[in-house]
């Protein structure tokens, strides 16, 4: 017996259209991340944004306030060397090994390898307890039984 169902199929297609992430999606129809993903691009649904460039946090009834992150103001920076003793600032600009590459080297936090600016960049603040993507729907019951041959 397929997985696929006709009524799993349609509730894929509503769910994703309602911009669950894959992972809510397997958990309520019982596959997979992985199987919706899949399904998915077989049934040609529109493909999502990667969820770290996404704005506005995703959707559905359960989804949070998107987390914000501070940008660093332009400053001056200082050409300065990883081993270099103190507490500076290790926030790289641009590529090791090229001629324009440096760090901030502005006074870092203590113990901290970087700036209270670039700090705000590099770290997210966790979770409150309890917070959760997840949004718990019930299925019918009907969805729910298992063939004589199944059991």
């Amino acid at each position: 017996m397929s997985t696929w169902t006709p009524e799993r199929i349609a509730e894929v297609t509503r769910l994703w259209s309602e911009g669950l992430t894959t992972a809510e999606i397997g958990k309520m129809v019982g596959v997979t991340k992985n199987a919706v993903v899949g399904k998915a691009h077989r049934l040609g649904l529109p493909p999502r944004p990667s969820p770290i460039r996404r704005k506005g946090g995703g959707g559905g009834a359960g989804a949070t306030m998107p987390r914000t992150v501070a940008k660093a103001p332009v400053k001056p920076m200082r050409q300065i060397a990883l081993s270099t003793s103190g507490a500076c600032c290790k926030w790289p600009f641009g590529h090791s090994g090229e001629a324009d590459f440096r760090f901030c080297g502005s006074p870092a936090l203590a113990n901290k390898p970087y700036c209270p600016e670039h700090y705000q960049m590099a770290y997210l603040p966790a979770r409150a307890k309890g917070e959760s993507k997840v949004v718990r729907v019930e299925r019918p019951a009907a969805s729910v039984r298992r063939s004589a041959s199944a059991a």
